[in-house]
């Protein structure tokens, strides 16, 4: 019903910049929160970043200062801005979204298949 596809991955040198974006698209009524989520090898997916519909953000400590999270509500799509990347940040990321779904009007959460993102030391 709600398809979330995600792009902009990839690796990228110590201190460097990679900006994600997922789109959402489907039987699409409404969306309320987005975030994006990461995934390390042996580790928990843990939350980096969220955002809700009217604009108002969360984020995980250790990407305070370094990354942003937007949206654009028009085009269903959110973003995640990720400057001075660490070593440490490799990991797959995925975006999620709260969707509201046409005909039923019935609220579930989606996810993307993820991006990779890799930094080299």
């Amino acid at each position: 019903q709600v398809q979330l596809v995600e792009s902009g991955g990839g690796l990228v040198q110590a201190g460097g910049s990679l900006r994600l974006s997922c789109a959402a698209s489907g039987r699409i009524f409404s969306i309320n929160a987005m975030g994006w989520y990461r995934q390390a090898p042996g580790k928990q997916r843990e939350l980096v970043a969220a955002i809700t519909s009217g604009g108002n953000t969360n984020y995980a400590d250790s990407v305070k200062g370094r990354f942003t999270i937007s949206r654009d509500n028009a085009k269903n799509t959110v973003y995640l801005q990720m400057n001075s990347l660490k070593p440490e940040d490799t990991a797959v990321y995925y975006c999620n979204a709260d969707v509201v779904v046409t005909l039923t009007l019935r609220g579930s959460r989606y996810w993307g298949q993820g991006t990779q993102v890799t930094v080299s030391s």
